[in-house]
């Protein structure tokens, strides 16, 4: 059985992924921004489940579930309904496609994102190596 996607345990996972890679490390020396990664209420989804992740030069310093949006103000939000985040897990779409077609909706300085391709297909990267159990 895998780890419930969007849960406290998911997201250390994805730190510690994230922490051990050295696609990521290396594709992210100069990135240093926090994001919310948010699965929108629908279908299964009974509320918006929130995943912050704190990016820092290659390391991901924390991740964690969060239940009050405000507990922190990330520099990003990127937003999408489940079906989506599936396809970007099983590599059917790739995150930039999804942001600059707007299935990835963000918050934030969208031109950044795209300037760091690699960056974000090896966060996607990480997060896929994850046995996720998806709602």
């Amino acid at each position: 059985m895998g780890i419930p996607m969007g849960s406290d345990e998911w997201a250390l996972a994805l730190k510690d992924e994230v922490n051990k890679s050295e696609g990521y490390r290396m594709a992210s020396l100069t990135w240093e921004d926090d994001f919310y990664f948010i699965v929108t209420k629908g279908g299964p989804i009974t509320e918006d489940l929130l995943v912050y992740v704190d990016l820092w030069h290659g390391e991901c310093r924390d991740a964690f579930r969060v239940s009050d949006p405000g507990v922190k103000s990330p520099t990003f939000e990127i937003s999408a309904p489940l079906d989506i985040w599936k396809k970007v897990s099983n590599r059917e779409l790739n995150p930039i496609r999804g942001i600059m077609t707007r299935k990835l909706k963000v918050k934030g300085n969208i031109l950044k994102l795209i300037k760091a391709p690699k960056s974000a297909i090896e966060l996607v990267e990480c997060a896929i190596r994850l046995d996720t159990e998806w709602p």
